[in-house]
């Protein structure tokens, strides 16, 4: 009976990694976000972050490691509205890639609230030792001028 719940959650990651699939090029970074992102469900979401990855929150605090990033994530996820996003610069060296992405929310949430989330984003992604790119640093309001101390 063990073995055939292994067996069930190995088929439900295979499933998850066939219809959202991680980044083998840098070129493929942003279609790869997009999927997981606009999957709607944060799990998927998570498998593109590195383990000990950092989300920037809004408030520029960095929040580490998948079980804050979860909880960050469940704030956009909360409108239910897929984001869109245009690749400004994309910048590669070795295994790492820097990404300025600008990206949005918009329309209206469940409950009706208009929803209008517009910022420029400064992401550092990696590439793992399984071949696949992931964020190891999510900055999604990177360009946006903070309180200087």
């Amino acid at each position: 009976m063990k073995q055939q719940s292994m067996d069930s959650i190995e088929n439900t990651v295979n499933a998850i990694a066939e219809k959202y699939p991680l980044a083998t090029t840098p070129e493929e970074i942003v279609p790869s976000l997009l999927a997981h992102f606009n999957s709607m469900d944060v799990d998927v979401m998570l498998d593109f972050y590195e383990q000990d990855a950092v989300l920037v929150d809004a408030q520029g605090v960095p929040q580490r490691g998948r079980e804050q990033i979860r909880k960050e994530l469940l704030k956009y996820y909360s409108v239910q509205l897929p984001m869109h996003i245009i690749a400004r610069h994309i910048f590669v060296s070795g295994d790492t890639a820097s990404l300025v992405l600008d990206w949005n929310i918009a329309g209206k949430a469940p409950d009706g609230t208009p929803v209008h989330m517009v910022a420029t984003s400064n992401d550092i992604a990696r590439k793992g030792p399984d071949g696949f790119w992931r964020y190891i640093i999510d900055n999604p309001f990177g360009t946006q001028v903070r309180s200087l101390y």
